[in-house]
């Protein structure tokens, strides 16, 4: 467990997603370790989320907590199942190096940035659970904290696909006339190693990495409204407590809705 662990610290570190380590599309992200933390790491997020049926409810549904601790993490592996094709045939069309298998490394990595960051927000949430009663306010801030974490996981995922279309730096040996002299007073300080989510240079023609970037922008779109939908289809993680416990709502409606039904309620003081 403690290597795993370790793994995913050089993972949001971004050590594991170096642009040398990148070179020919190698994606060194073992599923094997990657996937059980996407589990682990959304199950945790999905108890906080459970955490509502526990503190609104006489009596409380302890059901519900377990519910939403075993179908977090199912839909963001489902949601990998129904875009993984999509993105596979997108890489293909820019030109990027990656195979079938290092497509979906790549994808269960930003699955498991996106759950690591949904999980440190667990203490917060859990916070406003034991501070509020408010169904509606309790279903947006869940929204507002799942649609942060996800900005950033798709974030990592748009800088991994750039770095994997810059062709690999050779790196030349210095010359005489490159080599400082030995004589200099004033060592200059050490670069910060890039994150995961920070931009690289790039010689790639602007126009070329322009037209990646909008295909992979469309594809991002139809992750995050595939991902919101397959929540939608899933529910309730919360508990309406007006409602008696389910494991899952009819199909009816769709998240967007919800949303809006949400905040609507909250601003006119329903919720």
């Amino acid at each position: 467990m403690r290597a795993w662990f370790g793994q995913l610290d050089d993972l949001l570190r971004g050590r594991k997603t170096r642009p040398e380590r990148l070179a020919e599309g190698h994606v060194e992200l073992p599923l094997r370790v990657f996937i059980p933390l996407a589990v682990l790491l959304g199950a945790s997020y999905g108890f906080f989320m459970g955490w509502y049926a526990l503190t609104s409810r006489d009596p409380i549904v302890p059901m519900q907590s377990l519910a939403s601790t075993v179908k977090l993490p199912a839909v963001f592996l489902l949601t990998l199942a129904v875009t993984f094709p999509s993105l596979y045939v997108f890489n293909a069309l820019v030109g990027c190096r990656l195979s079938l298998r290092a497509t979906l490394r790549l994808l269960v990595a930003a699955i498991v940035v996106n759950v690591t960051v949904g999980a440190s927000f667990g203490p917060i949430l859990a916070f406003f659970t034991l501070s509020t009663t408010s169904y509606s306010f309790m279903i947006l801030l869940n929204v507002l904290l799942m649609g942060i974490a996800g900005f950033v996981a798709l974030t990592f995922l748009l800088h991994t696909l750039r770095r994997l279309a810059t062709p690999p730096v050779t790196v030349v040996p210095p010359t005489e006339a490159t080599t400082p002299d030995a004589s200099t007073d004033v060592a200059e300080s050490p670069a910060r190693e890039p994150g995961p989510i920070d931009p690289v240079p790039t010689d790639i023609p602007g126009q070329a990495l322009g037209q990646a970037h909008s295909i992979f922008r469309i594809w991002v779109i139809i992750y995050a409204l595939v991902g919101a939908q397959m929540g939608w289809l899933l529910r309730p993680f919360i508990g309406d407590p007006d409602l008696a416990f389910t494991w899952f709502r009819p199909r009816s409606g769709n998240f967007f809705q919800a949303v809006v039904a949400q905040l609507l309620k909250l601003l006119g003081g329903e919720g």
